[in-house]
């Protein structure tokens, strides 16, 4: 009878340590759903910076979980704080991971970037860790990252016959390249700006395949082979050792004219009786690479003109004798003379021959002389008795134009321009640009600006000058990846 007891006792025990076990903690299943749900609302969270950006951050928190999972598939029930210390590191990884994802989405800075890769380099080291073990594949790394735009995409590249009417000059604008009415300068370019073509118009180009390859450990020798699923196309593996190769039509990419988007491939794989699908996140470059503005500050000079008059020069003579009386003069700080616009003048001519007033007594002058300074006008007056007995006295002085160069600052807009990822796009250097400035809306969703060459802080495009100096060179190209 105690016997008895005992073992019913056992039973109930049993029966309500398992009844009992839900309440008491989350299970290793419901541990990946929540990891899994919490990356899935991320992603959808995600904009044109964090699709680009965070694209790498996003792939390995899958790569971990979808690798978590098949690991422990036949542990889905069971309770996640019963399995060993050691195990729990890498869920605590995807974690940190997503946590890090959130942080940078909700607040983006340099800081929270920084963070999202520390803990990504964490959270690849225990996917490296976990390959391999209790007979599990794991994928660990698949490219390409960012699927190319389309080619016939129905657009051609058409330039406006006539050039817009120039705004009114202004000050550099130095806000977002969206303000209306930026203006650009007479010797600039006409814009070229992709539009939609009709049908009969429309490229000829065919969009290659996308190249997808797979890497990992325990992919291969299923049977059937793996097989790949991106939006309703289905395709087997080209199997190679630990490596697998599909070549997906770049139709089966959803597509989005301005925007990146992100598509997911579905990888499975069957071992037997066992399942394993994996998640591949890929980023989807836009038809259309974006657009950009370009302000130029330039400072010309024109010409700037007066008129100068002289002192008047009085230069007197005794009887019968010649005096000469020479001046120079330097021009007014930071003016210069102009020796085609000037003339004397005789104010006044004067003789006396015993009192008495008699001007064509004096034989003097008034001219223009070298001087010791290429720029200064100097000035010789004479007064010449014609006869010994007169006494002569003359006035004289000079008028010239004075000339300066007149500085001028005025901004020069290109206004909004597209860009093109088959052509580059160039803007001229206006002649006496001392200062420019460019912004760039890449995807419809990222802004930049640049003030010189040489440093790029956005993928996919280049900005370079010409081997002359005088074009600025915009390069939209989908293997600039981050």
């Amino acid at each position: 009878m105690a016997i008895a007891l005992c073992v019913v006792g056992a039973a109930l025990f049993a029966l309500f340590d398992r009844a009992g076990a839900p309440g008491m903690g989350a299970t290793v299943g419901e541990k990946l759903t929540a990891l899994k749900t919490e990356r899935s609302s991320l992603q959808a969270r995600a904009d044109g910076e964090a699709r680009v950006g965070l694209l790498q951050a996003f792939r390995v928190a899958g790569l971990l979980t979808d690798a978590l999972a098949a690991r422990y598939e036949a542990d889905a029930e069971r309770l996640f704080d019963r399995l060993p210390a050691a195990r729990h590191q890498p869920f605590a990884e995807v974690d940190r991971l997503n946590t890090a994802i959130k942080d940078a989405l909700g607040r983006p800075s340099e800081g929270t970037r920084r963070a999202v890769r520390e803990a990504m380099d964490q959270a690849a080291a225990q996917l490296d860790r976990i390959a391999g073990l209790d007979n599990a594949p794991v994928v660990l790394a698949f490219t390409p990252s960012f699927v190319p735009p389309r080619r016939a995409t129905g657009e051609l590249t058409l330039t406006p016959g006539a050039p817009a009417a120039a705004a009114p000059e202004g000050a550099l604008r130095l806000d977002k390249p969206s303000a209306p009415g930026a203006g650009r300068s007479a010797s600039s370019a006409a814009p070229t700006v992709p539009r939609y073509a009709p049908d009969f118009a429309t490229s000829g180009d065919d969009d290659p395949p996308v190249q997808v390859e797979v890497t990992g450990v325990l992919l291969t020798g299923s049977v059937p082979p793996p097989v790949l699923v991106v939006g309703s196309w289905r395709g087997e593996a080209l199997v190679a050792p630990e490596r697998l190769r599909f070549s997906v039509p770049r139709s089966a990419f959803a597509n989005d004219t301005a925007r990146t988007t992100f598509a997911s491939g579905s990888l499975i794989i069957r071992r037997g009786s066992r399942t394993t699908t994996f998640q591949l996140l890929f980023t989807v470059l836009p038809d259309r690479p974006g657009s950009f503005a370009l302000d130029q500050r330039v400072i010309t000079t024109e010409p700037e003109s007066n008129t100068l008059v002289s002192p008047e020069i009085l230069a007197r003579a005794p009887a019968g004798e010649t005096r000469t009386v020479r001046r120079c003069f330097d021009p007014p700080q930071g003016w210069r003379f102009d020796k085609e616009r000037r003339r004397v003048v005789i104010v006044e001519r004067l003789g006396w021959l015993d009192d008495i007033g008699d001007a064509t007594l004096n034989g003097g002058s008034v001219e223009f002389v070298p001087g010791d300074d290429a720029r200064q006008i100097c000035l010789s007056v004479v007064a010449q008795a014609v006869t010994k007995a007169a006494r002569t006295a003359t006035i004289g002085r000079f008028e010239a134009t004075l000339i300066r160069d007149r500085p001028v600052e005025r901004a020069i807009h290109s206004g909004i321009r597209a860009l093109d990822w088959r052509e580059p796009v160039r803007v001229p250097i206006e002649p006496g640009m001392v200062e420019w400035k460019l912004y760039v809306r890449l995807f419809d969703e990222i802004d930049r600006e640049f003030d010189r060459v040489g440093v790029s802080g956005v993928a996919f495009l280049s900005i370079e000058l010409d081997a002359d100096g005088k074009m600025l060179v915009l390069r939209a190209n989908p293997s600039l990846e981050p």
